[in-house]
């Protein structure tokens, strides 16, 4: 005599190792969660506790009589090696930085990602692979040969400061920073535009094309408002990067009042005051973290959409 297996019970088993492997995933996932925000989590606490609770406090515990006064302190107060005026100031310097190379990085990446694949030419294979590999180049491995255009780059801007006595931005330490994080992003830039717009129509620009539109004509009314997702992922990717170099900052903008926020907070933790103010220095770091929070709030969930969006071609 064979059994016969119900049907409701062989539902019913599916159900429970569903639900059995789900509570397993969600279990593991939430335990890599609370690791991965316990820093977080302690940093926020920290910045919001006087130096008498976390002397004598826990570490985890929550702050028993919150005060902003960390965060005051280090904006406007906190020593920065020799200087005591906060950090305020190197904020800005890293938004003077930030904006213009991300700006700037995105447009050109637009521009060769539409040429390398609607505009192509004898060798553009090439041209694509060689930036491409410029992705894979370390950034100290640049550190020496960069530094060396740099000195040029501020020679002839003294050349020019007193040619005309405007060097037009040359030998300025934030200018050379937007100039490297420019060139050095831009193979990322392109490989992203790239891949998004291998997958564009090109009918559409073909049609164009005999309606007598321009190269840039093309680019500025078909391809720009169709990339959107692409251009919200490569702003996140070039914001995050450039926000948080440190070594780039060190090496070419490391001293003096146009230090990058970066550097700026490795200073404030290790200039020697005294007491070391460990609520001041963590508001200082969630001050520098904050610019890449919004920037994840706001476009994090485009970010995997925009990856994806070049990814099935049709």
């Amino acid at each position: 005599m064979s059994s016969v297996t119900s049907p409701i019970a062989t539902s019913q088993n599916s159900n429970n190792t569903r639900w059995i492997g789900r509570t397993v995933i969600y279990g593991l996932l939430l335990v890599f969660a609370v690791l991965y925000l316990m820093p977080l989590f302690v940093m926020l606490t920290t910045s919001f506790k006087t130096m008498d609770e976390i002397q004598n406090g826990n570490m985890l515990a929550l702050p028993q009589s919150p005060t902003f006064d960390p965060w005051i302190k280090a904006w406007g107060e906190t020593c920065v090696g020799l200087t005591c005026a906060g950090i305020k100031g190197y904020f800005w310097n890293s938004i003077k930085m930030v904006v213009p190379a991300v700006a700037i990085s995105t447009i050109m990446g637009a521009l060769n990602g539409y040429v390398l694949t609607k505009w192509r030419f004898p060798g553009h294979t090439l041209v694509f692979g060689l930036m491409l590999f410029a992705c894979f180049i370390p950034f100290q491995s640049v550190l020496l040969p960069m530094a060396t255009i740099l000195g040029s780059l501020g020679r002839f801007g003294m050349t020019l400061q007193n040619a005309t006595g405007w060097n037009f931005g040359f030998g300025n330490p934030t200018v050379n920073l937007v100039f490297v994080h420019v060139v050095y992003g831009l193979g990322f830039t392109t490989l992203f535009f790239r891949n998004f717009y291998e997958a564009f129509p090109t009918e559409l620009v073909r049609a164009a094309q005999v309606d007598g539109a321009s190269f840039f004509q093309i680019f500025r009314r078909i391809m720009l408002p169709n990339s959107l997702p692409i251009i919200v992922v490569t702003v996140i990717y070039q914001f995050t990067n450039i926000w948080n170099d440190f070594l780039f900052a060190s090496a070419y903008a490391g001293t003096g009042d146009t230090m990058p926020m970066t550097v700026a907070l490795n200073n404030v933790v290790n200039t020697s005051t005294g007491v070391v103010e460990y609520n001041v220095n963590m508001a200082a770091a969630m001050i520098a973290a904050v610019p890449t929070l919004i920037v994840y709030i706001l476009a994090g969930r485009y970010f995997v959409r925009g990856l994806m969006a070049g990814a099935v071609k049709g």
